[in-house]
């Protein structure tokens, strides 16, 4: 068994925070996925994120505490969601920061195992252990594509959105309206080749991150799309690729994960600063007192 079936007062370490999705049962999830204390990968879900209390919102790399059991309709070994359906609280437990120190304390946690080959990665989630989580430190990153896509939520989402009232109460007890999160325009993907490719893998990126990425691009350059993705566009390719040690973090979808032939996509990226030779032969020492 990969874990117990109840992780009570489990305490996970966010990686991933994926872009919201519709709900008819919650109006709208995210897809969390993080590492417990012992390395082991795990996918929260569901999450209705921003209908969490502002004091239960976590950031990515932030530790958390609630009691978890293993989701008994996604037969992925890795998912788990809240006991009660988060009528229990979820605790905060400590954020890992950007400082170089910070970023060695992040790397110590999610890279405790990562692969080289995306065909391996593959094989095991094809295989017995039905592997649905995983870090992939590409060989090459090719490209980072951007293309357009339905700008609405499919028909039946947006009927959904103009028939609940979408409301909840504020501090002093008045109606006040939620808005539905903006769906993304476009979709990004990264090509790259991993080790033993013989032609490059074309993944889509469904990072929250990313999204918002685009949106405070949008803003910044007064609406204009074509220069906004051209932001985007840098940061992911330009800037990662030459400043950045890059990792992926993958996550196979549910209804394909035993249909297609590559059911990963990638959830997360994960970019610590790359390191000079000097930092290599002297690694950092963290504080700990």
């Amino acid at each position: 068994m990969y874990l117990p079936e109840t992780l009570p007062d489990a305490r996970v370490l966010i990686a991933v925070k994926a872009y919201p999705l519709p709900s008819s049962k919650y109006e709208e999830l995210v897809c969390t996925a993080g590492v417990l204390e012992n390395g082991r990968w795990i996918r929260i879900y569901p999450i209705p994120f921003r209908s969490l209390p502002y004091g239960e919102q976590y950031r990515k790399f932030e530790w958390i505490r609630l009691n978890l059991v293993k989701n008994a309709k996604d037969f992925r070994p890795e998912s788990y969601r809240p006991r009660l359906n988060l009528d229990e609280p979820i605790i905060l437990d400590g954020h890992i920061s950007a400082s170089p120190q910070g970023w060695e304390e992040r790397k110590s946690y999610v890279l405790r195992e990562v692969f080289d080959s995306m065909s391996e990665v593959i094989r095991l989630a094809k295989g017995p252990e039905l592997r649905s989580l995983a870090v992939l430190k590409p060989r090459e990153i090719i490209d980072f594509t951007i293309e357009p896509t339905s700008r609405r939520w499919k028909k039946k989402w947006d009927d959904y959105f103009l028939q609940s009232n979408l409301f909840e109460q504020d501090n002093s007890g008045e109606g006040k309206r939620r808005v539905p999160i903006k769906k993304l325009p476009y979709k990004y993907s990264y090509v790259f080749m991993s080790e033993g490719d013989s032609k490059p893998h074309k993944l889509l990126i469904e990072d929250w991150e990313l999204g918002a990425l685009y949106w405070n691009c949008l803003t910044s350059t007064e609406g204009v799309e074509e220069e906004a993705n051209r932001l985007v566009r840098r940061k992911y390719l330009d800037e990662f690729c030459s400043t950045r040690d890059i990792y992926l973090f993958l996550g196979t979808t549910w209804q394909y994960h035993r249909i297609s032939l590559n059911p990963f996509i990638i959830i997360g990226v994960f970019y610590p600063p790359k390191q000079s030779q000097k930092q290599k032969a002297t690694p950092i020492q963290l504080n700990l007192f």
